[in-house]
């Protein structure tokens, strides 16, 4: 499958499922298609024509508009950041208005749309020199010196870019056309806008998943290529890179692509090797189960990386399945199993010593949905699930039955991605989401399994995709517009 494809378009291959499963009872639309026009914004019609590019408050001049409410269009995201129909280009504005019982800037673009901003929010994100610091992008103006409560004596527009605003203190506030209309507060620009700084829709697979693969080399030297690989990792979930050298540092190496490496208690870095006296499960030659690594932690790492640097003689294939369509599927065939999962927290613990002695503990739920109801994150390690389990009496059969019917869900050939790791291949995988495994294996004195591990966090990694994603935006002329 070609990497660059998928990462950009967000197009299925084999086993790919298509836009990330809603919750039960949610809405569905078709996505848009590449190319097409952005849908309109909703927003209550005007009254009356503005009529003219500046005006002046007085008080009553703009009654309160009626009408129908605006409402919320389901959506499926975007295929790409890139492709999310964010406005900016080439604004123009044909009026400006002020919605005085309402406290709400109006503005009409020269296409037609109109966007409506509050004045608070408006003099909160004032962008002149005292109320922002330019070289920080960041808010200088305290929140105790905002009036919430602020009116408008006058708005204009300054030039052909700049809409300018006149506040009750005399202060005046300039702000970019293009910077204020990427802040449209409709429902569809407010998703447009997250897609983009959060790239959160995600593409489902089963076993017929062909995992995306890229050149360990190209990846560090090319920033399209490093691109590609981090949208594929973030839509799909795992990406391959092949061709590193089979020698330890270079998960080290690959990491600074980024920026750092996650220090945890078995390192920066760690060695997969069957040990004498492990101190963790992994460091043996058994069979693995389908888990994700640390639930012990309250935070665990969002991305690793695995690095084959020595393959067993015989066995010791990888596994994988994407958690989230697992949970999808779970919440389809056994509603009340997901609530419990996503509702009861679970008690983990590690202990030992390695790169320091430590005893963690935590207490997670094995799927954590957002507060739309989306899978966010998956946390189950059945190896570092604790004895204690911190449920009412009559909660613990439930739970089980609930664990069991995911865990099944996960086992089922038709879900599960085997593979076989050499010497020289990197996986790089999203810990919150994909849940990973390993058959047993044998090795002999002179082929001994040795890969090397490395965590990083999502905002790390994320940090990095827009940054790339603006650097090659500069490259090939499609930036888009710095969201701060």
């Amino acid at each position: 499958m070609s990497l660059s494809t998928l990462a950009r378009y967000g197009l299925s291959g084999r086993g790919l499922l298509g836009a990330a499963a809603r919750p039960l009872g949610a809405a569905a639309t078709a996505a848009r298609p590449l190319g097409a026009p952005p849908a309109r914004p909703l927003g209550p019609p005007p009254a009356r024509p503005l009529g003219s590019l500046s005006c002046r408050r007085r008080p009553g001049q703009w009654p309160a508009r009626t009408g129908p409410r605006p409402t919320a269009l389901p959506s499926r995201g975007y295929p790409t950041a890139r492709a999310a129909p964010l406005p900016g280009a080439g604004c123009q504005v044909s009026a400006l208005g002020a919605r005085d019982e309402e406290r709400l800037l109006e503005v009409v673009w020269g296409d037609g749309e109109r966007s409506l901003y509050p004045y608070t929010w408006l003099r909160d994100n004032c962008q002149c020199a005292a109320c922002t610091l330019q070289s920080a992008r960041a808010r200088s103006l305290l929140l105790s010196q905002l009036d919430v409560h602020t009116g408008l004596r006058e708005v204009a527009l300054a030039g052909d870019n700049q809409v300018s605003i006149l506040w009750p203190d005399d202060h005046v506030s300039r702000f970019e056309l293009q910077w204020l209309r990427r802040r449209c507060f409709s429902p569809a620009a407010r998703r447009a806008m997250q897609e983009e700084l959060f790239i959160n829709e995600r593409r489902h697979w089963d076993s017929g998943l062909l995992i995306p693969s890229a050149s360990f080399e190209e990846v560090l030297t090319d920033d399209k290529a490093a691109l590609d690989w981090l949208l594929a990792l973030r839509r799909v979930g795992v990406v391959y890179l092949r061709g590193a050298p089979s020698e330890r540092g270079q998960v080290a190496r690959l990491s600074e692509r980024i920026g750092f490496l996650r220090l945890t208690f078995y390192g920066p870095t760690w060695q997969v090797q069957d040990k004498a006296m492990a101190v963790n499960v992994a460091y043996t030659a058994g069979d693995l189960s389908l888990h994700t690594d640390y639930p012990a932690l309250h935070h665990p790492p969002g991305v690793q990386f695995l690095h084959c640097i020595q393959q067993a003689e015989q066995g010791g294939e990888s596994q994988v399945v994407d958690g989230f369509h697992m949970a999808e599927v779970l919440r389809r065939e056994d509603p009340q199993a997901f609530q419990t999962l996503s509702s009861l927290r679970v008690d983990f613990s590690d202990m030992g010593e390695d790169y320091c002695d430590f005893r963690v503990h935590s207490k997670n739920h094995i799927i954590d949905v957002d507060c739309e109801g989306q899978v966010s994150r998956i946390n189950y390690n059945n190896a570092t699930r604790d004895s204690v389990l911190d449920l009412p009496l009559d909660q613990v059969q439930e739970f089980y039955r609930a664990l069991k019917a995911y865990v099944d869900i996960m086992n089922r050939p038709t879900n599960v991605v085997t593979y076989r790791m050499e010497p020289g291949d990197i996986v790089t995988f999203d810990n919150w989401r994909l849940l990973h495994g390993r058959q047993s294996y044998t090795s002999s004195s002179g082929k001994r399994r040795h890969l090397e591990g490395a965590y990083l966090d999502w905002d790390e990694v994320m940090s990095r995709l827009r940054i790339l994603r603006h650097a090659v935006g500069r490259e090939d002329g499609t930036e888009p517009p710095a969201s701060s």
